[in-house]
């Protein structure tokens, strides 16, 4: 379905999410260029042009706004938290209070903000979660309480052990029986992404703007019995390097481990997505029809909806039976991205 410029003029006055990404408006009594969510005052509709992209928005003279910043992509982490949290993630033991982070140019208030919209915790709650994972993974070597409570930042032993039960649930000395999940952010030129990995595999990888990620997040807890904390695993190396050869345009298909979380049902919906090959797309009625049954679309669909590893299993690759984008988990805009980079045609 083609949109035209008075749907686009609509999704602007409603300042509708699901078209990032999708067009820009330009406004020519200003000369200026906006995102479909611009919070700025909205020009009427005589006064307005859509593009496709920013180029296009560029090339005929418009400036990018100032408020919406559309050169940006949204949701995207500033590069000053990429670095911080590189640092945090090299060196989990060292604590980083609020007078380092106004030392590095930061804004305590600024950190907090991003890292509870996009871990649900504060900053320094997140350098406590490493600090423990640290702790955890010396106890896993063999280490004593003591080495690894003092390794690991801690500066006593009664608070090393009080901070290991409240996230485990058990004192340091019982932690055998205790199994992790671990997390990590992941940046990609569509926004952030949250990681999820056990010994098997991936788990999960959505975009950390996803409304259900607390969910999976507590489904995937359940499933494994076992606590989720920030932290480094051997599979998220391959990952980020698989998913930076996608997005460059390098990698068709990925190697990485899965290990996903749903009904027998689900993972059979899931497996058919699997085997759509890069650069095509298909519909939801086609994907109950290769599993036997033409009639349950709907099952089929909130099947696809309930995935949590994006891109490496292609739901983005479903559309309608029309032609349209349907629904995406990581927004409509983000799944037009994707289609656009794997150059698919829409059938």
């Amino acid at each position: 379905m083609k949109l035209t410029p008075d749907m686009m003029y609509d999704a602007v006055l409603s300042k509708n999410p699901d078209f990032e990404g999708i067009f820009w408006m330009g406004v020519k009594t200003t000369g200026i260029f906006c995102r479909p969510t611009c919070t700025a005052r909205k020009p009427k509709r005589k006064n307005t042009v859509f593009f496709q992209t920013t180029k296009e928005a560029l090339n005929h003279g418009f400036r990018p706004c100032k408020i919406c910043r559309p050169l940006e992509y949204p949701d995207t982490a500033p590069e000053e938290i990429r670095k911080l949290l590189i640092e945090i993630s090299q060196h989990p033991a060292t604590k980083i209070k609020d007078k380092d982070l106004l030392q590095k140019g930061l804004e305590p208030v600024t950190v907090r903000r991003w890292f509870l919209k996009n871990h649900g915790m504060t900053f320094h709650a997140f350098q406590r979660l490493l600090q423990l994972n640290t702790a955890f993974k010396k106890l896993q070597q063999g280490e004593s309480v003591t080495e690894a409570a003092l390794e690991s930042g801690y500066e006593s032993l009664s608070g090393f052990g009080e901070g290991f039960k409240s996230a485990f649930g058990v004192a340091p000395h019982h932690y055998k029986n205790e199994k992790i999940i671990y997390l990590k952010s992941i940046e990609t030129p569509l926004g952030t992404m949250i990681a999820c990995a056990g010994e098997s595999g991936i788990c999960m990888l959505e975009f950390s703007d996803r409304k259900s990620l607390a969910a999976e997040l507590e489904e995937i807890s359940r499933h494994f019995g076992a606590h989720i904390m920030p932290g480094e695993n051997s599979i998220f190396a391959t990952l980020e390097e698989e998913l930076l050869e996608y997005f460059n345009g390098e990698r068709k298909a990925f190697s990485v481990p899965l290990s996903p979380v749903g009904t027998d049902f689900q993972k059979k919906v899931w497996e058919v997505l699997m085997k759509i090959p890069y650069g095509t797309t298909t519909s939801y009625r086609e994907q109950a029809t290769i599993l036997g049954n033409p009639k349950a679309v709907r099952a089929v669909a909130n099947a696809n909806g309930l995935n949590k590893i994006s891109i490496l299993i292609p739901c983005h690759r479903i559309i309608g039976s029309n032609g349209t984008l349907t629904g995406y988990g990581g927004g409509i805009w983000r799944k037009q991205k994707l289609l656009e980079l794997e150059k698919a045609i829409l059938i």
